[in-house]
């Protein structure tokens, strides 16, 4: 089923309105396929000649259900009826691959890192000559891209795509690693794991899948078919000295660049352009963003961090830390320190869940509640003058989801900023 032609003969319904949902509505009309309807349980009115009078009728009438990333079989309105047609249910990622010629693809998905790690790909490639396309998660609707035979196709997937897809096989998938995370979408940490494992299911012998160590046997014990390719940390390590980067010195990244080199080998990059292409690389924003540096003091944004797991990463880089955590706790999320609590200087509590983050810092940290970014941001520079440490980091990194607060990530790393100048150019 891999031809215009066949694809055509197929009908569809699109599930979810938003970004990725109005992408495959323009996939359609580009590619001149008339037969879907579409459905939103809030939007009524868009695409109206479009809504189905009798949502039921439609999904059994129908061969495939795009459901969109952001909408929940557990919390969706129409929840009862979708789990009825969960066999039909697909992602926009499978119409790309439904639709397949011959362009490259590389799928990268992982609880931690997956952004990173595609705009590194990215950029390395674009850096030696090859013709790339990046989308999915990561930003850019993946239909909204037009991959020619030449092309690298590079692809955020998350584990809501995953969950439901049914025809991705790329030519090189990545699982970076798994932590606790979206288990309120999944249900179960068992759910959020077979949806990561997804990205392998459907390749082929002459197709290759990247997994770290711990992740190894899983991936043998349901007997893929795919070559599997374990990178190890401690390669990038023999070469890491050799990278002008200092985003990429960081040991933030060593998990993510092990992965991107052990794939560049497979591509014959040697590892003198490796190491030249990575010099003009820019890390991301809200992702240990150092953004700030006066007189001692540096101030990094670390938003993205939503999960005690990946904010773990930004603890065990640095020192002399005063930590700014809080927000919406992710299901089932822990805090363990251990060994990291000797970086941590005092914690500063933001959000409306306080009572979870005082039960795990309780004994183990010195900290405060400070409600909000700007009570921690004044509170933090009077500490920096009582502490009278020779250097501070002043460290944005919540282990927690924005949304009692700001409507995203982006959002709050950005008002961190924005405070942290204003309050820097007046206290430091």
């Amino acid at each position: 089923m891999d031809s215009v032609r066949n694809f055509k003969k197929l009908s569809f319904l699109v599930y979810g309105l938003g970004l990725t949902g109005k992408s495959v509505i323009k996939f359609f009309k580009k590619n001149n396929i008339k037969n879907y309807q579409v459905w939103d349980d809030e939007n009524k009115k868009l695409f109206k000649t479009k809504r189905p009078i009798n949502l039921t009728q439609a999904l059994k009438e129908v061969n495939y259900i795009v459901l969109s990333p952001g909408v929940s079989l557990k919390k969706s309105k129409k929840k009862n009826i979708l789990k009825n047609f969960k066999n039909k249910i697909i992602t926009d990622i499978d119409l790309i691959f439904l639709l397949k010629k011959f362009f490259k693809s590389v799928v990268v998905t992982g609880t931690n890192g997956k952004s990173t790690t595609c705009k590194i790909l990215a950029h390395i490639l674009k850096k030696n000559k090859y013709k790339i396309l990046l989308g999915g998660n990561i930003g850019t609707p993946i239909l909204n891209l037009k991959p020619k035979k030449e092309n690298f196709l590079i692809v955020e997937a998350s584990s809501f795509q995953l969950a439901h897809s049914k025809f991705i096989n790329p030519d090189y998938a990545f699982l970076l690693n798994i932590t606790n995370d979206h288990l309120d979408w999944h249900g179960s940490m068992k759910n959020y794991f077979n949806s990561k494992f997804k990205i392998f299911e459907n390749q082929r012998k002459n197709q290759y899948a990247f997994t770290n160590e711990k992740l190894e046997s899983h991936f043998y014990k349901k007997n893929f078919l795919s070559k599997l390719i374990v990178p190890k940390i401690k390669n990038y390590k023999k070469i890491k000295f050799k990278i002008r980067n200092p985003y990429l010195k960081l040991n933030i990244n060593n998990e993510n660049m092990s992965f991107v080199l052990a794939f560049t080998k497979l591509l014959k990059i040697d590892e003198k352009q490796f190491v030249k292409s990575l010099s003009t690389f820019k890390g991301l924003p809200h992702r240990y963003e150092i953004f700030l540096k006066r007189k001692n003091c540096t101030f990094i944004n670390d938003s993205k961090a939503t999960t005690f797991e990946s904010s773990k990463y930004a603890l065990e880089n640095s020192k002399n830390i005063y930590w700014i955590v809080g927000g919406l706790p992710k299901k089932n999320d822990k805090i363990n320190l251990g060994n990291i609590k000797k970086n941590i200087i005092k914690s500063y509590i933001i959000g409306k869940n306080i009572n979870f983050y005082k039960k795990h810092l309780h004994n183990k940290l010195a900290y405060e509640v400070s409600k909000n970014l700007k009570n921690s941001i004044i509170q933090v520079l009077k500490d920096i003058k009582k502490f009278k440490k020779k250097y501070n980091n002043i460290l944005l990194s919540p282990a927690s989801a924005s949304y009692d607060q700001f409507v995203n990530f982006e959002k709050r790393g950005n008002e961190f900023k924005r405070i942290s100048k204003l309050y820097a150019r007046k206290y430091i």
